[in-house]
């Protein structure tokens, strides 16, 4: 039996969680023009559409509903509700809990005066800043009373708002004084440029700071994500298109959890690698020590400016006593060194098999993306005029597009998550190997299906309706057996391969029943249901040890 049978079985899609663990919301103006979300859409189903997307004007309607419900709940001001909202991360409920618990310590810890001091210089005063003399008209002075004049006001101001988004805490220019300078002062001291900069900090705060909203980190998106449920973890597609896990913020990465994506990333990214590369292939200078790599010529090394020294890159001996290193020396230091070297260079090969194998497929689903654009703009247009075909009946090409772009995207992560799996887990490790084989075959069948295939229909000699019959049959059923592989793969990886108890016995891998009550085949490690006598994959009869608690 061929495995491409097990995996359109349809008990194997029941036991899938790939369609339904981790919904995706997707904007039903916005998919014809959003490959990721149609994807999302097409692919994965939220049952609780729990979340949602905010322009700039949605963000500021919420922020001014909260700002009005604290300043009406708290018999304060506009101004001073923000400070407090401010303060406790535009929580709401918890700016109102920690005023009626204790507003005495609230309104000191944030610099606001139970008794303002609002009186007013008779004649004139002298500004604390440049020390001049100026009348009533001509100095300006928040909640404490000190008197500044207009001119320092505003370029306390414009410092303040140009040094960032510190602004929203601003205090009053005297030292000693804690009394905050609200929004107010800076609507009334502040030129336009810095009142809208000022309100792009407050807005950007209440995101940043609140816990249920995030914004959408593609560069150049002003899409804001709210949810119900801010400890949710799941990837959300932004109406721009791009995907991003919840979670960390980072590209969607499922089926691989966060912490693997941190130390990937972290990974790809650190100079260790250089290092470990250095160590490697390069060999230190035996005068001045610094690393030195030989990509050509004979042995005779010459150390650069200013050392100088030449050396033997066999045996690292200076040239002046050196006369021939074919004798073998053998010591536990050099022995050491080798191994150490060894080590590294088996390391480094590792890490370059699964980054190689990473990118390749984040480069394979860029295409992929430009790929799909093309097909909508030119291609569609094409066939409708070559095969006499509507827009509805080319869907499955569309949705073969959007299976190997989220296809793409599962195998690239899945390179990191290979990383990591321990090499002690060796029936886990095949396990997930052939999982991954299995999936990218698939993928490559379709992908070259859907891009090379297709091409012999977009040629202006119209093809018989027989023919694209065919291909349609044929690029339909594999995308149906590529979304079941990938299926198998990330329902495997999510659960951590605990499919998985299997042991060695007399020299042969012995399968055993887990506790979903499956067994694993001795030669390929598929898992099979336990009402299977025989595998599905591979035909071979089961041989069950009963798990031992």
């Amino acid at each position: 039996m061929d495995p491409m049978d097990y995996f359109s079985d349809s008990e194997s899609l029941n036991n899938s969680s790939y369609n339904n663990s981790h919904g995706l919301y997707v904007s039903d103006d916005d998919e014809d023009d959003s490959i990721s979300s149609s994807i999302s859409h097409h692919h994965v189903k939220n049952k609780n559409n729990n979340f949602s997307f905010l322009k700039e004007s949605d963000i500021l309607r919420l922020q001014e509903d909260d700002i009005s419900r604290v300043s009406s709940a708290l018999a304060i001001s506009p101004v001073v509700a923000t400070i407090l909202l401010v303060r406790f991360n535009w929580n709401v409920c918890e700016t109102q809990d920690a005023w009626f618990s204790n507003q005495d310590t609230l309104a000191k810890s944030v610099g606001l005066l139970e008794n303002p001091n609002l009186n007013s210089p008779i004649n004139s005063t002298t500004c604390g800043i440049c020390f001049e003399s100026f009348s009533f008209d001509g100095v300006n002075s928040a909640a404490c009373g000190h008197p500044y004049c207009t001119s320092c006001w505003k370029s306390y101001i414009s410092v303040a708002i140009d040094s960032g988004p510190g602004c929203l805490t601003l205090k009053c220019p005297q030292p000693s004084c804690v009394v905050f300078v609200g929004k107010d002062m800076i609507d009334l001291l502040g030129s336009q440029k810095e009142k809208d900069k000022y309100q792009h900090y407050l807005l950007r705060s209440y995101v940043e700071q609140n816990k249920k909203i995030k914004w959408c980190p593609s560069p150049g998106c002003e899409y804001a994500v709210k949810s119900d449920d801010g400890n949710v973890n799941y990837d959300v597609s932004c109406l721009c298109s791009f995907m991003f896990c919840w979670n960390c913020s980072e590209d969607a990465h499922r089926p691989v959890n966060c912490d693997t994506v941190a130390k990937w990333v972290l990974k790809n990214t650190s100079e260790a690698e250089n290092t470990k590369w250095i160590s490697a292939y390069c060999k230190p200078c035996p005068k001045c020590k610094r690393p030195i790599e030989k990509n050509h010529g004979c042995n005779h090394m010459t150390c650069t400016h200013p050392c100088n020294f030449q050396f033997c890159w066999i045996c690292l001996e200076g040239l002046t006593k050196h006369t021939s290193c074919n004798t073998y020396l053998k010591s536990e230091e050099l022995e050491e060194e080798e191994k150490q070297k060894h080590m590294a260079q088996s390391e480094l090969k590792r890490y370059s098999h699964y980054y190689e194998r990473w990118a390749n497929n984040e480069h394979s689903r860029q295409k992929a993306i430009s790929d799909f654009h093309e097909l909508k703009r030119v291609q569609c247009e094409k066939l409708t005029l070559t095969q006499a075909q509507t827009v509805s009946q080319l869907m499955f090409i569309t949705e073969a597009w959007q299976q190997i772009v989220e296809c793409r995207r599962v195998l690239k992560w899945s390179y990191a998550y290979g990383y990591y799996l321990q090499d002690d887990m060796p029936v886990k490790k095949q396990l997930f190997e052939y999982l991954q084989s299995e999936a990218e075959v698939g993928l490559e069948r379709l992908h070259q299906c859907a891009e090379e295939e297709l091409n012999a229909f977009l040629s202006a000699e119209k093809q018989s309706i027989k023919e694209f019959l065919d291909y349609k049959n044929k690029l339909t059923r594999l995308t149906q057996v590529t979304k079941n592989y990938f299926e198998n793969l990330v329902g495997a990886l999510e659960n951590g391969l605990s499919e998985v108890y299997c042991q060695y016995q007399g020299g042969g891998l012995v399968a055993e029943l887990n506790e979903n009550d499956h067994w694993m085949c001795e030669r390929c490690t598929l898992f099979n249901a336990i009402s299977a006598t025989t595998c599905k994959a591979c035909d071979l009869p089961m041989m069950i040890k009963t798990a031992k608690n």
